[in-house]
């Protein structure tokens, strides 16, 4: 349970699933090797939700891998999530850390330094940064046309806790992310509409991987 090690984010969303279940969508996510799964599902019930987690939850937990639940940490508690993720909007991450308790991951989304430091200073584990490149997600961002790497490096430069890109990411744009210095990639419809979610999983994980090994060579160089 160890964001720094995150480098493929799957984030659920139904409606882009083209009528698969949540369940197969995670179920071949963690065939391709994601490494953590945020319950999202903002548009169905708090019961709908709670039910899915737990079926998510013991997919997650049989692969070892993250489940983060978005926004409602009542939720995450009823589910014996790993963690939160909160928005801006949302409860603040100090509230979220006090109700989860210290060993509870909490990830917060940012999408400037200002906000980043205040979230790190709050007791995040962790910052969703974006949108990194334009998004039709209402989750993520106010920029329609994106933050760009450079708000990436940036923040990676102002935090010492790990960044995950998010918005409009797919296996052929990851790499400058990874390489400006995010952790990994979260995503939401480059694994869930993808007509084979695993291979998509496994192509943006090596595309992670590899650009953080260039990264990594240049930094020590």
């Amino acid at each position: 349970m160890n964001p720094s090690n995150w480098r493929t984010y799957l984030v659920t969303q139904a409606s882009l699933s083209d009528g698969r279940s949540t369940s197969e969508i995670v179920r071949a996510a963690i065939d391709g090797g994601v490494d953590a799964v945020q319950l999202r599902e903002k548009e169905t019930s708090a019961r709908s939700r709670y039910e899915l987690g737990l079926e998510l939850r013991e997919l997650t937990a049989d692969a070892g891998v993250d489940l983060i639940v978005n926004d409602r940490v009542d939720i995450a508690q009823a589910i014996d999530a790993d963690g939160v993720h909160v928005g801006q909007s949302d409860l603040p991450v100090g509230v979220a850390r006090d109700l989860l308790g210290p060993d509870a991951v909490v990830g917060c989304s940012t999408s400037t330094v200002a906000e980043a430091r205040e979230a790190e200073r709050e007791g995040a584990d962790y910052l969703g940064v974006g949108a990194v490149y334009g998004t039709s997600s209402k989750d993520v961002a106010d920029d329609e046309d994106g933050i760009g790497p450079e708000r990436i490096e940036a923040i990676a430069d102002a935090v010492s806790i790990p960044i995950v890109g998010i918005g409009g990411i797919t296996a052929d744009n990851a790499a400058p992310v990874a390489e400006a210095g995010a952790a990994g990639v979260a995503v939401i419809s480059e694994i869930t509409a993808a007509s084979d979610p695993a291979a998509a999983t496994a192509a943006l994980a090596e595309t992670v991987e590899t650009s953080k090994g260039v990264a990594d060579g240049g930094r020590g160089a």
